[in-house]
């Protein structure tokens, strides 16, 4: 009983991390100063006349698509985008030996997986909405994306994999690995070209160029979003209410049953 309350008491702990995670994210998107590409020109045009360039500091939203005159090729789909995120998992069965209550020895088969290769690509894009462009700089942002695959592939006969730009030995990747190999899941997620999204970041010009980037200032989320401000409000709200509740829950029940693991 007490292992059981361990565990209770861990999943209580990492859930409270996880609200209080978007619990920043909502308090950011509120906090953010709604601005368009024309506005956000203007303001960093005023900022340099007044006190010189370079010296912009706004943490803003603001709506636009996606562009790129020379975007990423996704490693496995081959799509156009400006981020790109994949894995290779082996899929494979393992005898696992266990005792039951009366020592006795039992075997059975289980399914298990290993992520076997991944990567994460992305390169800085422009917003585009009516009034103009503005530059994103991703490096540290939160992206919101589009799986575009999730493909199981039975094991075959060769020592080596290959899907669209990607290829790896098996040799030296798997080894003599471990159980039977059943196959390989490819899984690829993007944020493709021309996507409408909404993106929460600090507006700079310290670079000589006025670039949508992560914040300087600590507890504010620099993150791109799919959903709209009210969607994405909703989205979020009513994952801090149930991780809420499960941190409680999860708490208190872990509590209770070391109680009993104790006194029993």
């Amino acid at each position: 009983m007490l292992f059981i309350s361990a565990i209770l008491l861990i999943a209580a702990v990492v859930l409270f991390f996880v609200q209080r995670h978007y619990r920043l994210r909502l308090r950011s998107l509120k906090l953010a100063n709604l601005v368009n590409s024309q506005s956000i020109q203007q303001l960093a045009a005023d900022v340099a006349t007044e006190i010189g360039g370079g010296s912009l500091r706004e943490y803003v939203k603001l709506y636009g698509r996606v562009k790129s005159e020379h975007p990423l090729i996704s490693e496995l789909k081959q799509m156009p985008c400006v981020y790109y995120s994949m894995q290779v998992i082996r899929e494979y069965e393992e005898r696992v030996r266990s005792e039951d209550s009366e020592g006795r020895t039992e075997w059975r088969t289980e399914r298990r997986s290993d992520t076997i290769s991944s990567n994460t690509q992305s390169i800085p894009f422009f917003l585009q909405d009516a009034q103009g462009t503005v530059h994103i700089d991703p490096e540290g942002a939160g992206f919101e994306t589009i799986q575009v695959l999730n493909e199981f592939r039975p094991e075959g006969n060769s020592n080596r994999l290959s899907f669209g730009g990607f290829s790896l030995n098996l040799d030296i990747a798997v080894g003599s690995g471990g159980g039977r190999t059943l196959g390989y899941r490819y899984q690829e997620s993007i944020l493709p070209l021309d996507r409408q999204v909404l993106i929460v970041g600090e507006a700079s010009d310290q670079t000589g160029e006025l670039v949508i980037g992560k914040p300087q200032q600590k507890g504010r989320k620099f993150f791109i979003s799919l959903k709209s401000e009210d969607t994405l409000t909703n989205h979020t709200q009513n994952i801090i209410t149930y991780t809420t509740l499960g941190a409680i829950a999860s708490g208190v029940i872990g509590i209770l049953v070391g109680i009993l693991g104790l006194v029993s």
